[in-house]
């Protein structure tokens, strides 16, 4: 079987051309095909164990909202943890911070396999097993998703990040239904059992690569300063901020099936641990088909219908869930929810990993994970709450009404086209002999540029500059300002700031292919001779510490 999907891409030259990815593609590369295949059986272990998990709590204890907190004590970490893992995967090699995050779940897994044999599991200490499953989780994901650019060409990242998807719900399809097997015949502890191995092949396939580590002639940057470059990072980059209001809603919207499914199995259609499995393998299956469809998908659909058709899809498959008293009319509508789920993460994923240059993607995709787990999270125990008090029926309605909202919301936050920017490195920067004696430390730096524009170019300049400043301010620029000299109007400046000299070298060496355009529109304009003159600064006082007062002479009022 072979699956096309028709790109937009963008060449150093600048040249849009379009290209045709299999589906399939990434399985020729043999790290790539390696590892996925053992994700597969990592994931396979990690749906037996959530099945276990979530039927445990619905035996150890009758709150609806402790049922559905299984859920949200997974997803949490993700939620709390990613973005400093982000910034892990981002200045650490990922394939160590991968196997870390192996070895802890691993760890954590056995533990919890031998206390649910000894008989020790209370509905809190279940809690806290899987809340430490997700914080390995927290910590795999983003070094992952990061490292799938690392294994495949560009041309191949977005066939990629479906066949993730793919594989993991080619998982999902049968893994519930087997675990549902496993509980009902042997209990949860055995599928502890099952996940805690399920590790082994994973952690053999990450020894066994050995990726090219990146060679950087700049020092590690510290894990608060590389935190808050993400944070810039994403909110100057307006496709990205689009990518996180909509997972949010997506997250806290979708989560309610998941979530309540162990109820609407075990009291709306009045099944048992096999129904629950099976119904979870019918949202795998719907996953399968939605991932095998998404390349079609992309040919004939915007990114933003696509996205409108899964927050309805869903809508559609929670109010099914809510009336239906068949367990095969709901396993139906969980086939739409399915495909819906995977069309829309996979989505998101992809953009976010199109929209961001190598240097941050690990931030981006964590941010990016942050807030759709946070809304899956906090979905999850807003639904559960709403089961306990009005009826899981009701809670199922209220979340097709905010799946409704994500839709309307798109008028504001429409996706951006499915197109490829070239976010490779410009390398046009060279860093320039210096006649003072400083080290990477020193600073505060001030730059300055000069540029002499013609009056009939002011609108464009003042358009570029405007872009100018979102490209400074998101490559971690200071104090960004333009100022226009009033004895020479013709003569304009743009300044900024940065902490240290190696963080100006960091700054311009963040520039990609895509941001030469505004570079060169720029430098056509000025009428000067030769190019923007640049002033580099090192800022320095003029004053003794503490003596920052202005102090007058003494006015004698006789006078």
């Amino acid at each position: 079987m072979r699956i096309y999907c028709r790109w937009r891409a963008i060449t150093k030259a600048g040249e849009i051309v379009a290209y045709t990815s299999s589906t399939l593609a990434p399985l020729r590369h043999d790290t790539y095909r390696t590892i996925w295949f053992a994700s597969l059986s990592s994931n396979f272990g990690g749906l037996i164990q959530a099945v276990g998990a979530a039927w445990m709590m619905t035996t150890i204890t009758a709150s609806e909202d402790m049922v559905a907190l299984v859920q949200t004590s997974t997803a949490l970490p993700i939620m709390l943890f990613s973005l400093i893992s982000g910034a892990l995967a981002d200045n650490y090699d990922r394939r160590r911070v991968m196997l870390t995050a192996q070895c802890l779940m691993l760890t954590v897994s056995g533990l919890l396999t031998a206390s649910a044999l000894l008989g020790w599991i209370t509905p809190w200490l279940l809690l806290f097993f899987t809340f430490l499953i997700g914080c390995g989780t927290a910590l795999n994901n983003p070094s992952w998703q990061a490292s799938v650019g690392d294994m495949v060409p560009r041309a191949d990242l977005p066939a990629a990040v479906t066949l993730n998807s793919m594989g993991f719900n080619i998982t999902r399809s049968v893994g519930p239904a087997i675990g549902g097997v496993i509980v009902a015949a042997a209990g949860a502890a055995a599928a502890f059992a099952v996940n805690t191995l399920s590790y082994l092949a994973l952690i053999y396939a990450l020894l066994r690569w050995r990726p090219a580590a990146p060679v950087s002639t700049l020092p590690r940057e510290a894990l608060g300063s590389a935190i808050f470059a993400g944070l810039r990072y994403v909110s100057m980059s307006p496709n990205l901020e689009k990518v996180l209001v909509r997972g949010l809603l997506f997250g806290i919207g979708a989560s309610s099936i998941l979530a309540l499914l162990p109820i609407v199995a075990l009291d709306l259609v009045a099944g048992g641990p096999l129904t629950y499995g099976f119904m979870l393998g019918a949202f795998g299956i719907g996953a399968i088909g939605g991932a095998v469809l998404n390349a079609r998908l992309r040919q004939v659909l915007s990114s933003e219908m696509i996205i409108r058709l899964s927050f309805a899809g869903f809508a559609l498959s929670a109010v099914i869930a809510a009336v239906s008293p068949s367990a095969v009319l709901t396993s139906a509508g969980l086939l739409v929810s399915g495909a819906c789920w995977v069309s829309a993460l996979s989505l998101f994923n992809t953009i976010v990993q199109l929209s961001t240059p190598r240097w941050v993607v690990g931030r981006a995709l964590s941010l990016y994970q942050t807030v759709t787990f946070g809304g899956i999270a906090g979905g999850s125990w807003l639904w559960g709450v709403a089961a306990d008090r009005y009826g899981v029926a009701n809670a199922l309605l209220m979340s097709s009404a905010v799946m409704l909202l994500g839709i309307a919301i798109g008028l504001r936050f429409s996706m951006p086209a499915f197109a490829s920017l070239n976010l490779d490195p410009l390398n046009r920067f060279t860093a320039p002999a210096l006649s003072l004696d400083i080290t990477p430390r020193s600073g505060p730096i001030v730059i300055q540029v000069d540029y002499e524009i013609a009056d009939d170019d002011l609108a464009e300049f003042m358009a570029l500059m405007g872009e100018r400043r979102r490209i400074r301010i998101r490559d971690g620029a200071r104090n960004w300002a333009l100022m226009r000299d009033l004895e020479n109007p013709g003569l304009w400046t743009e300044t900024y700031h940065t902490p240290t000299w190696v963080e100006y070298i960091r700054h311009n060496q963040r520039r990609t292919q895509a941001d030469a355009e505004n570079i060169d529109r720029l430098r056509a304009l000025h009428r000067g001779e030769g190019p923007p003159h640049v002033h580099r600064m090192i800022e320095r006082q003029a004053i003794a510490p503490g003596d920052d007062v202005f102090h007058k002479a003494p006015i004698d009022l006789h006078h």
